[in-house]
């Protein structure tokens, strides 16, 4: 059998001017010397620009093997993954240079280690700048556009460690991912992707297998055995063949299904290699039965983008997935699950992980396996021009091969997409007329890439792009064809303009807010704390992203009395953005079939589109997901026929039930009252007619309609925020401590709009399971709150914020 034994202990990084300090593997070159006291924090106010010479030198990591004496006939060095031009050297014998972060590499030191006898054999990985590489790939290739000045289109990296519009630019390097020896005999299982798939009640596993061989085993015939659940086969590997198909029948396959719509059975999957009864090597996976497909059908509307999982068509409730640290090796497996089950208690069924970043960990797959997330998977390119010559050309192959293999299993995995806005930069952003000519990445997104999903594993969909209407017969962002990108909203137009266009799948959208005030004040050392001080600008990396901020409240609010002020409004404005654009989406399945938020997650602290923040924390916006992404969802929308009541059921059940309409004035009195009896059958919509004397006249700024339906509501003013007569806020409120958690009750005694407890004001760790909240006079709601240590009425008063006291430009108090 093989043996593994991982290259964990011993390593050094040694600096450019001389020394070494301890090393971690796996790691990288800035956390190495942040533990080392050599590097300050660079998520800190403006250390990051402290930290640039990091990304600019080059790094050498050192250890020795121990001696290589083994009753094996072949020992392997194998490196899942280096970041990312390096030389790996054993000895005085150079092993071979990698050039590519997504991809292992693994080298024959036999010899090498034999040789040493019963020495210990220096081992170096040797690490030239990215730069370097970029800049000399550059040199050959010759210049392309991209969206930001780094060059990170000329090296296979993750392309935000070169900065983005919400990422520091931190290019490091390192052993990233696991190193280890494997000592095997006579063969091993090079590759292996186990294809699930299913026919009625049926499931099927084809095991595509490569097989490597010693020179010693490459006459002997060997055996496969698959064995799926309880189920087993066979089959035999003549003399000689490196590659074997071999498939299992498992009779009543229970179906994995996306979260929400059924239960997600996982099943063992073991591959074994065997020459006799002799075990050489196994394989371990766990799978699940599930079809999945896309559909692009023409209709009245365009073409259509859905996803059909085991032929149901699925309103896609989803979120883009960045990188959750700069620094990738410091996120563990208990990292991806608090991340991702913070994701699945928001409502969310598919997360993108999207293409400046990387694959993911196996750790990231399995937990949306057992969660029932769908995962959209971009190839890693984003946001620019790619050229198609080598030396990159080959390493995008093998990336993609590998990568493809890998995540096969996994039955989370819906969609392999071929890049992040790079065909619709050729059309609209004056690429096309700068390359004049050159390669650009078409001939991946186009031709390479589907034929490498269409070879490696068949069983999934592949689309070219997003945005990608399909064909270059319509625009790349077309938002009648395929997937749209909604950026004119946010960068030039307010949210209200959402309401201008059905998309057949919006798969980014989104609208920024600074972290949580306690990220902020541990983040940004600025006194006072200013939207415009330096660490705040430092940590907003958007083009003119404040202005943007302040002409998006400008629409809604009259301008911030002061920093907290600000901090919350644009909490509440980015929540309304994204409720305006998906209550209006959702309201409009299943021409509409998805929408996927930029962005669930931050890699460092920031003010960006996510919902929760660099560190860990859930921003208002977080739980406004929980509302809009629930089975069930109530909105009032503007229709040609007048303003109606929108009841969106994507549960499996048929939804009746009483719509009850009112027209309230501020201080809670009802003008008016109707109710509708509606059905909305299992994902379907249905509609029930605002009566025009409910709908309040046209700048009504003293009073509202409120749809109530099954305990869900939903609010319509005539008017903007500035325009309304919101009342001087006045609430009673109780806590109640016990066991570690406090129940904070607050009772309208006026109309609240939009009311926050800031729970991290509170403590650093406190933290509260809801949001925004409106309450009509004699309403009351109670917010449960977590790790407040001296829990009080007076305290959380003090964290309590309202749009009534932001549009009448009351300061706070200084915090």
């Amino acid at each position: 059998m093989k043996d593994v034994t991982p290259v964990v202990d011993g390593w050094r990084l040694r600096l450019p001017e001389g020394g070494t300090v301890p090393a971690a593997v796996p790691g990288c070159v800035h956390t190495d010397l942040m533990a080392a006291g050599l590097l300050a924090d660079p998520f800190l106010d403006r250390n990051e620009t402290e930290a640039a010479w990091v990304g600019r030198a080059d790094w050498t990591y050192e250890t020795a093997l121990p001696p290589g004496g083994t009753a094996h006939e072949r020992t392997d060095l194998v490196f899942d993954g280096l970041d990312t031009v390096a030389e790996v050297r054993l000895g005085g014998t150079v092993l071979g240079a990698t050039r590519n972060m997504h991809r292992g590499h693994r080298f024959d030191v036999t010899d090498a280690l034999a040789a040493a006898g019963p020495a210990r054999t220096p081992l170096t990985v040797a690490f030239t700048s990215a730069y370097t590489e970029a800049e000399r790939v550059r040199a050959l290739v010759g210049d392309r556009p991209n969206s930001y000045p780094e060059p990170f289109q000329y090296v296979r990296k993750m392309a935000c460690s070169f900065g983005w519009d919400w990422g520091p630019t931190l290019v490091t390097a390192g052993i990233w991912k696991q190193a280890r020896l494997e000592r095997w005999s006579t063969a091993r299982l090079a590759r292996v992707t186990p294809l699930a798939t299913v026919d009625g009640a049926a499931g099927r596993v084809e095991a595509r297998l490569a097989i490597e061989r010693t020179a010693a085993g490459a006459g002997h015939p060997l055996t496969v055995r698959l064995r799926v659940g309880e189920s087993a086969v066979e089959a035999e590997v003549p003399a000689g063949a490196d590659t074997l198909s071999v498939t299992a029948e498992v009779a009543d396959a229970a179906l994995w299904w996306p979260r929400g719509y059924g239960e997600q059975p996982l099943h063992d999957c073991e591959i074994t290699l065997l020459d006799g009864a002799a075990e050489l090597d196994r394989s371990r996976h766990r799978i699940g039965f599930r079809s999945v497909t896309v559909d692009t059908s023409g209709d009245a509307h365009g073409s259509a983008f859905t996803l059909v999982v085991n032929g149901v068509p699925i309103f896609a409730r989803g979120v883009n997935w960045i990188p959750d640290d700069v620094f990738p090796s410091r996120v563990t497996p208990a990292r991806y699950r608090r991340r991702l089950e913070q994701a699945a208690a928001a409502g969310v069924d598919l997360i993108r992980v999207w293409g400046g970043g990387i694959y993911e960990s196996d750790d990231f797959y399995d937990a949306c396996d057992e969660l029932g997330l769908l995962v959209w998977q971009d190839f890693p390119f984003a946001c620019a021009a790619y050229p198609e010559e080598q030396p990159l050309r080959s390493e995008v192959e093998a990336e993609a091969r590998e990568n493809v293999a890998r995540l096969a299993p996994h039955p989370s995995l819906a969609l392999w997409n071929g890049n992040n806005e790079n065909l619709w930069g050729f059309r609209d952003w004056d690429w096309e007329q700068d390359l004049a000519g050159d390669s650009w990445g078409e001939g991946y997104y186009l031709g390479l890439l589907p034929r490498v999903v269409a070879e490696t594993d068949p069983t999934r969909p592949y689309w070219a792009g997003s945005p990608w209407s399909g064909s270059w017969d319509h625009h790349p962002n077309d938002p009648g064809h395929g997937t749209a990108h909604s950026w004119e909203v946010w960068n030039r137009r307010d949210y209200g303009d959402y309401l201008a266009e059905v998309p057949r799948f919006v798969a980014e959208f989104g609208w920024q807010a600074p972290p949580a005030y306690a990220t902020v004040r541990r983040a940004v050392s600025d006194r006072p704390l200013a939207p415009d001080s330096p660490g705040m600008l430092h940590h907003q990396k958007a083009a003119d992203g404040n202005g943007k901020l302040d002409r998006g409240l400008a629409h809604h609010f009259p301008v911030p009395a002061d920093f907290d002020t600000w901090h919350y409004l644009t909490q509440v404005n980015q929540a309304r953005a994204i409720s305006t654009g998906v209550e209006h989406w959702r309201s409009h399945w299943p021409r509409c079939a998805g929408t996927v938020l930029w962005q669930l997650n931050d890699c460092w602290p920031v003010t960006s589109w996510a919902a929760v923040d660099g560190d860990e924390r859930e921003k208002p916006l977080y739980h406004e997901l929980k509302r809009l992404y629930a089975d069930r969802l109530l909105t009032v929308q503007e229709r040609p026929g007048g303003l109606t009541a929108v009841l969106v059921n994507q549960s499996a059940e048929e939804w009746t039930g009483t719509v009850v309409l009112r027209r309230v004035a501020v201080d809670g009195t009802v003008l008016a009252e109707a109710r509708q009896e509606f059905t909305a059958g299992a994902r379907t919509v249905a509609q029930a007619p605002v009566p025009p004397d409910l709908r309040p006249p046209a700048g009504a700024d003293k009073e509202l309609l409120v749809a109530v339906a099954d305990g869900l509501r939903a609010h319509w003013f005539a008017v903007p925020d500035k325009d309304f007569a919101y009342p001087a806020p006045r609430w009673d409120i109780e806590v109640a401590a016990a066991g570690g958690t406090a129940e904070v009750t607050v009772t309208a005694r006026t109309l609240l709009r939009d009311l926050l407890l800031q729970a991290d004001r509170l403590g650093p760790h406190a933290a509260a399971d809801r949001g925004l909240a409106t309450l009509l006079p004699g309403e009351s709601t109670t917010i449960t709150v977590r790790g407040w240590e001296r829990p009080g009425p007076d305290a959380a008063a003090a964290a309590l914020f309202t749009v009534n006291d932001a549009v009448a430009g009351r300061q706070r108090p200084a915090g």
